[in-house]
């Protein structure tokens, strides 16, 4: 029986079915598919988050997809505006396609408690593809230690230091290692005119009112460099929040003082992070935080033509411990089966065999570059390039960001630039890096309920840390405010939650 607490709302979800003709394999699968007994293509319902423009139907793509999988189709694309109410819907409904495309959020893992999916963990090492990904991204999407989708895989190890080279070049200095080289960096960059245009009109770096939000919080990054933990730490199943150990303190007393004496923007409590942007592309900032191995590309292109000189780089995160970066999530959610839709073991296999036929080198290859001839070409021997990128983001990045695949496996590189192919590499290798969150899968019933409202409660704090308008003694009573208003029974199920899933 499907549990109410799905429902989020009533919104009609619309499918969009793709019409497709199928055709079996001309190629042998690297994994233990499930034979059939006659070349019929299976039909296949997925239900996916839309990217862009939904695709047309019977488009080369899709076709392409169908002829290798030997399957027939239907995708519906549900709009990224409430994608996890209209999910909840569905599973409430018990109208699920056989792969539903879902977030990591609290009402999809109460669904996986409540058996709505089929768990894979047992399944996965008889998937060549499937089991070649690295254990920890399927580690950051289990429930109770269970495995119930794959990945929609992202670069675990991306987080990143995208830099003006030519400004270090200039200025003699060298990247930051401790918090004292990050200040001196941020205040030569301020006040040492980096640009060399006789202005003050420069910042090392720049916050934003969700500086500490999300994926790549600004923070915690620097702070897990220089010894810190992401976002909580574990130490012999004791749990503490990362506002709550010195290293982050210390990074936030950086801040403080960079704030104090004008070394970063006064307005960052309301500055938007487009306007951050913005100013990078104006040659204004020297450091961007927050961003991906692969963001230092669009910088290096965009100044190519207002601002030739500028020389931009990327390096990880490095402190007095050598590279040590704030792991991510590793997804942009998970693919997940559900039991109402798929009844029997036999056909689970069949799907994933087409979820592991998708990371086969030729589906990879279509998925991230597109068609040969047309979207790409192959050059310098093994690598490629894109030949009309406008139709590779109509056409085929609809399903490269929602099916499965990821930059480096089974997939010829991509010749760029530099600091592309740079940015591409380093989020790839950099997993070995990565400090995980020891709390990011385990069960809070305090933080699904009151998760945001502990998190503003703290983010502020922060802010008000940062621009004065509280001391050291004022920051630690709003820690007491967070623990009193449900912060200490959110660190103790953390820790339960531990205890249980280290038994299993």
């Amino acid at each position: 029986m499907i549990s109410k607490r799905w429902v989020a709302g009533t919104c009609t979800v619309l499918l969009a079915a793709s019409v497709a003709a199928g055709c079996s394999n001309t190629e042998k699968a690297n994994t233990p598919a499930v034979e059939e007994k006659d070349s019929k293509p299976y039909e296949l319902t997925i239900g996916l988050r839309q990217v862009g423009d939904i695709p047309t139907k019977g488009n080369e793509v899709e076709t392409a997809i169908e002829k290798y999988t030997n399957t027939k189709l239907s995708i519906q694309w549900i709009p990224q505006a409430a994608f996890d109410d209209k999910v909840n819907i569905m599973i409430a409904s018990n109208e699920l396609p056989k792969i539903i495309k879902v977030n990591y959020v609290p009402s999809i893992i109460n669904a996986a408690k409540d058996g709505v999916f089929w768990e894979l963990g047992p399944y996965i090492k008889d998937y060549k593809n499937l089991a070649a990904q690295n254990q920890q991204y399927y580690d950051n999407i289990k429930v109770e230690n269970k495995i119930y989708g794959i990945p929609n895989y992202r670069d675990i190890g991306r987080a990143a230091i995208v830099f003006r080279k030519d400004w270090f070049d200039a200025t003699g200095l060298k990247l930051p290692v401790t918090l004292d080289d990050w200040y001196n960096v941020m205040k030569t960059f301020t006040l040492g005119d980096p640009d060399k245009n006789g202005k003050n009109d420069t910042y090392g770096t720049v916050l934003f009112k969700s500086y500490n939000s999300g994926t790549q919080p600004v923070i915690t990054r620097l702070a897990v460099s220089v010894g810190g933990v992401n976002r909580w730490g574990e130490d012999k199943g004791k749990f503490t929040p990362e506002f709550m150990t010195q290293p982050y303190l210390d990074t936030l007393k950086l801040f403080r003082k960079l704030y104090d004496e004008k070394l970063i923007n006064q307005d960052f409590p309301a500055f938007d992070v487009t306007e951050a942007d913005k100013m990078m592309y104006d040659g204004r900032v020297g450091i961007r935080l927050n961003v991906s191995a692969q963001n230092g590309q669009g910088y290096q292109v965009a100044m190519s033509k207002t601002n030739p000189s500028a020389v931009w780089d990327v390096e990880p995160f490095k402190g007095p411990s050598g590279i040590r970066i704030a792991g991510e999530p590793g997804n942009f959610g998970f693919l997940a089966i559900p039991k109402s839709s798929v009844k029997t073991e036999a056909e689970l296999k069949k799907v994933l065999t087409f979820m592991d036929k998708l990371m086969d080198e030729s589906m990879s290859t279509l998925q991230m570059r597109g068609i040969e001839g047309k979207h790409y070409t192959k050059i310098d021997g093994n690598k490629t390039e894109y030949k009309d990128f406008s139709s590779f983001q109509r056409e085929v990045k609809p399903y490269r960001d929602a099916l499965l695949n990821i930059e480096g496996y089974n997939v010829a590189d991509l010749k760029d630039i530099p600091i592309a192919e740079k940015g591409t590499k380093l989020a790839r290798e950099d997993i070995k890096y990565a400090v995980p969150n020891p709390a990011l899968t385990l069960s809070s019933a305090t933080y699904s309920e009151r998760g945001n409202e502990l998190d503003l409660l703290i983010r502020d704090a922060e802010t008000k840390y940062i621009v004065g308008k509280i001391d050291d003694a004022g920051f630690q009573a709003e820690i007491e405010k967070w623990k009193k208003s449900g912060g200490d029974k959110v660190i103790k199920e953390y820790e339960e939650s531990f205890a249980k899933s280290s038994k299993k």
